[in-house]
């Protein structure tokens, strides 16, 4: 199969039959042969109904239906998982991204060898309390992963197929996707300026949280790409530094006291230095993090499950 299309939603009736009638005129215009992977992420309108009237009357539209709300994250990895085409396109489900991409995204996975082609939404039709952060946000991603693309967060991304089989999408991590997929060994990394268009139907689905919670994944991303398979080096580095300073520290007003009591001097007592409480709570926190590094080595010596979403149906899949 030339291309899967997988497309996660949440609430999006009104957008589908126009999103899938615009894909499938370039899918049938380019002579390719696809499949769109709905992904219903536990809509709560009739999303659902107005996806399996598609699936009834066209079998390359697959439906994947979560039974509650779990995430576009989520939604992308159970999609990616169930994509069976050598390109595989994401976009969102609201209109926002053109299927009128497809083509030329093909062409840089297929001709010019790119892993990943990353969308770059230039122009933008957002307020600005979404695009100063969201500017923001790309630069720190920039800096931090050291992929040099504009737009990390752009829904409109075409892959490999290897890579998405590569990566698991769990958390809120679909806005890492590129750092997922360099982590995972991937670098031909591509960028293409590609047409945002105005929300036709209904609202965004993102708050404000996601300005919180975007930060922190990207931290969280940054600690595991590195430490994830050896968790000591990180913990036990620290703790035993910490450690070294409190015991040092120790040492020297221990051996103070004793310098001036064979001296002749009155010598305070160690609990009256406040120095003394600094040494000791370093001495405490770097053990902390030193046992906290060997409790993790033990952690990642035990394969963890899978995580698992409940999934209510699948429809038009042979397996």
């Amino acid at each position: 199969m030339d291309l899967s299309l997988v497309i996660p939603l949440y609430n999006e009736e009104e957008s589908l039959p126009e999103l899938y009638r615009w894909i499938c005129k370039v899918g049938e215009a380019e002579k390719l042969d696809f499949e769109i992977v709905f992904v219903n992420d536990g809509s709560t309108d009739n999303s659902l109904p107005v996806l399996k009237e598609l699936a009834a009357h066209d079998s390359r539209v697959k439906i994947i239906s979560f039974r509650r709300n779990h995430g576009k994250s989520a939604g992308l990895n159970v999609g990616f998982a169930a994509a069976s085409g050598d390109v595989v396109i994401t976009m969102d489900a609201d209109l926002q991204d053109s299927p009128d991409e497809i083509p030329d995204l093909m062409r840089m996975i297929k001709e010019d060898n790119f892993d990943l082609v990353s969308g770059w939404k230039k122009k933008r039709y957002d307020p600005i309390s979404k695009t100063i952060p969201t500017k923001f946000y790309n630069w720190t991603t920039r800096r931090i992963s050291k992929i040099h693309l504009h737009d990390f967060n752009c829904g409109l991304k075409a892959y490999k197929n290897e890579v998405i089989k590569a990566i698991n999408v769990q958390g809120e991590m679909h806005r890492y996707i590129p750092v997922l997929a360099k982590n995972a060994g991937f670098t031909k990394i591509g960028e293409k300026v590609v047409q945002h268009q105005a929300r036709k139907y209904g609202h965004t689905k993102f708050g404000l949280s996601r300005f919180i919670n975007g930060p922190l994944d990207l931290i969280t991303l940054s600690f595991v790409s590195k430490f994830s398979k050896r968790p000591m080096h990180f913990f036990g580095l620290y703790g035993t530094l910490m450690m070294l300073f409190g015991f040092a520290a120790a040492f020297y007003i221990g051996a103070e006291k004793l310098i001036a009591l064979q001296m002749g001097h009155k010598a305070p007592l160690v609990t009256d230095n406040a120095f003394f409480y600094i040494a000791l709570a370093t001495m405490v926190i770097g053990a902390q993090l030193f046992l906290a590094g060997f409790v993790a080595e033990l952690i990642i010596r035990n394969s963890a499950r899978p995580v698992e979403y409940t999934v209510e149906e699948r429809i038009n899949f042979e397996d």
